[in-house]
C-alpha cells in the first residue's frame, strides 16, 4: 500500500513538473492565481511582457493597476462568457502602458467552486477592433450564437495573424454573404432565413480544405479563414466556394429557393492590420453585391422592354 502511495506521489510530482515546463514554454504570458488572487505561477513570457520578474510576483497579490480594460473596445457581453479575449493596457514595471489581449479563465473544482484563476496575455501592436457583419440586436438566442461564433473566429484570426507576422504562414480571408438572405428574412421571416443559412453553412463546410475555418460573422454573413500562398489562389478558392454554395438544396413550404453567395477575398499584406485585412474583404464583398444588383436591374429592364414590344 505504501509503495502504491509512493508511486502515485511520484506521478503527481512528475505531472506538476511537466505542466510547469509546458506553461513556461508558451509564448504568451501565463499567470496562475489562487482564490485570493495571489500569484502562484508567473512564466518567463509574463515577465518579458510586463517587466515584473517571477520573484517579485510569487505569493503576492496581483496589483490592482496591473491592467486596465480598453474603454473604446467593442466587447460583447455574452451569457456565461468567461474566457473572452479582452483588449487591455498592461502597466509595465517601468510605468508605460502596453497594449495587450488578456483572457481570464476561472479554475473550479468538481463541485464548481472557484479555487483559482488563469490569466493569459500577449502584446498587440495596437488595440485593433475587428469589423463584423451586420447583426440584428433583437436576435435573441440567434444573436448569442453569432456572438459565440465571432468570439471563436477572432481567437483563431488573432493566432493566425501572429503566425503570419512571425513565421510567414500565409493568411487570407473570405467574407461571404448569402444574396437571398435579407429578402427571405423580410418575406418569410427569421425561421425560414435561419433554416436556409444552416443549409448554406453545411454546404460550405463540406467544400472546405482541412486547414480552413468557417463561422458566422453576422446575421447573414460568414467568414472563412484560408492559407493559400497568394491572392490568385485565394480568388480561385472564392470562385470554387461560390460554385459549391449554388449546389445547396433548400425548400420552404415546398418552394425551392435558389441560393448564391457573394464572396470578398483578401490576402494578408505587409504594413496592414488585421482589421484592415478584414475591411478589404468586406469592401470586395459589398462591391460584388452592388454588381449583382446592377446586373439584376438591367435584366429586369430588358425583360420589361421585350414585353412592351
Amino acid at each position: 500500500m505504501a509503495e502504491r502511495g509512493g508511486m502515485a506521489a511520484d506521478r503527481t510530482e512528475m505531472l506538476a513538473e511537466i505542466l510547469e515546463a509546458a506553461l513556461e514554454a508558451m509564448e504568451e504570458g501565463v499567470a496562475v492565481l489562487d482564490a485570493e488572487l495571489r500569484v502562484l505561477f508567473w512564466n518567463h513570457a509574463a515577465a518579458a511582457i510586463s517587466g515584473y520578474q517571477s520573484a517579485e510576483m510569487l505569493s503576492r497579490g496581483l496589483p490592482a493597476t496591473f491592467y486596465q480594460e480598453d474603454p473604446h473596445a467593442e466587447v460583447p457581453h455574452l451569457i456565461g462568457a468567461i474566457d473572452w479575449p479582452l483588449p487591455v493596457h498592461l502597466l509595465h514595471h517601468q510605468g508605460h502602458a502596453v497594449p495587450a489581449m488578456l483572457r481570464r479563465t476561472p479554475l473550479r473544482d468538481a463541485l464548481g467552486k472557484r479555487f483559482g484563476t488563469l490569466l493569459r496575455f500577449h502584446v498587440v501592436e495596437e488595440i485593433d477592433v475587428l469589423p463584423h457583419g451586420e447583426t440584428d440586436e433583437d436576435g435573441g438566442l440567434e444573436l448569442h450564437h453569432i456572438r459565440q461564433s465571432q468570439a471563436a473566429l477572432e481567437e483563431r484570426l488573432d493566432a493566425a495573424w501572429r503566425e503570419w507576422k512571425s513565421n510567414g504562414v500565409p493568411l487570407g480571408v473570405l467574407w461571404c454573404t448569402v444574396d437571398q438572405a435579407a429578402m427571405l428574412r423580410r418575406t418569410h421571416g427569421r425561421d425560414a432565413c435561419e433554416a436556409m443559412l444552416g443549409i448554406v453553412d453545411l454546404t460550405l463546410l463540406h467544400g472546405l480544405h482541412p486547414a480552413e475555418t468557417l463561422g458566422r460573422w453576422g446575421t447573414n454573413e460568414f467568414l472563412i479563414m484560408c492559407h493559400e500562398s497568394d491572392t490568385e489562389m485565394l480568388e480561385d478558392r472564392a470562385e470554387h466556394l461560390r460554385a459549391v454554395a449554388r449546389t445547396a438544396e433548400f425548400r420552404w413550404w415546398g418552394d425551392r429557393v435558389a441560393i448564391s453567395v457573394s464572396i470578398g477575398a483578401a490576402q494578408a499584406e505587409e504594413g496592414e492590420t488585421l482589421s484592415g485585412l478584414l475591411r478589404r474583404a468586406q469592401r470586395k464583398m459589398h462591391n460584388m453585391l452592388i454588381a449583382i444588383d446592377i446586373e439584376t436591374e438591367k435584366t429586369s429592364t430588358r425583360g420589361h422592354a421585350c414585353s412592351q414590344s
